[in-house]
């Protein structure tokens, strides 16, 4: 049996991660695209930063208030996240071929890069200083662990919305198809291990 502590990365590196992840597919999008290629790259945004945000609300908010609970960045985050999610709503609802699913995309773009800008430039330098590696380290754990139940129900389409919405990346598509299946995998393990306890 594997450990989630020794293979996580920190809290702080997966945020970042998920940052990087989320705004290497918002440039893959273009006005230009064929629809259904910006059905499945809106798609692939919407569920990351869904995921991302109820992985922060649950797992880092919490903490980082603890450390700080008057600091402005954690105060407007939670906020931001729900501004987030009512242009998602409206995006998911949109017709990929109209100009306004490109200005919803472009508004949750802005609006994703500021809030990044803010999270990377204060929040995890603070939680970086003020919490140890180990606290780090465990918290990157319990994140992932958070990010196998959430992700599991949705590994298909979250590979299918890769596969289309990376159609001319051989790469993204083979770690998007990979990543999905090894979460599915590691989460239904550890289902199975706990029957078996």
């Amino acid at each position: 049996m594997f450990s989630l502590n020794k293979l996580s990365p920190s809290i702080t590196d997966m945020i970042r991660f998920d940052h990087s992840h989320v705004l290497v597919t918002f440039h893959q999008y273009t006005a230009t695209s064929r629809p259904k290629v910006k059905k499945a790259l809106a798609e692939t945004i919407c569920t990351a930063l869904e995921i991302h945000a109820t992985l922060e609300e649950e797992v880092f908010y919490p903490v980082i208030r603890n450390l700080n609970g008057q600091e402005p960045t954690i105060q407007k985050s939670v906020p931001e996240h729900n501004e987030m999610r009512r242009i998602i709503a409206e995006l998911r609802a949109a017709d990929p071929t109209t100009r306004r699913h490109d200005e919803l995309m472009n508004e949750l773009m802005r609006d994703v890069m500021h809030h990044v800008a803010d999270e990377e430039t204060v929040l995890l330098p603070e939680a970086e200083r003020m919490l140890g590696k180990d606290k780090l380290d465990e918290l990157g754990a319990e994140m992932t662990r958070r990010r196998m139940q959430l992700v599991a129900p949705k590994a298909g389409s979250i590979a299918k919305n890769t596969a289309v919405g990376f159609s001319g990346s051989t790469t993204a598509i083979v770690a998007g198809l990979a990543g999905a299946v090894v979460a599915a995998k590691l989460f239904s393990r550890r289902h199975a291990n706990a029957r078996h306890a």
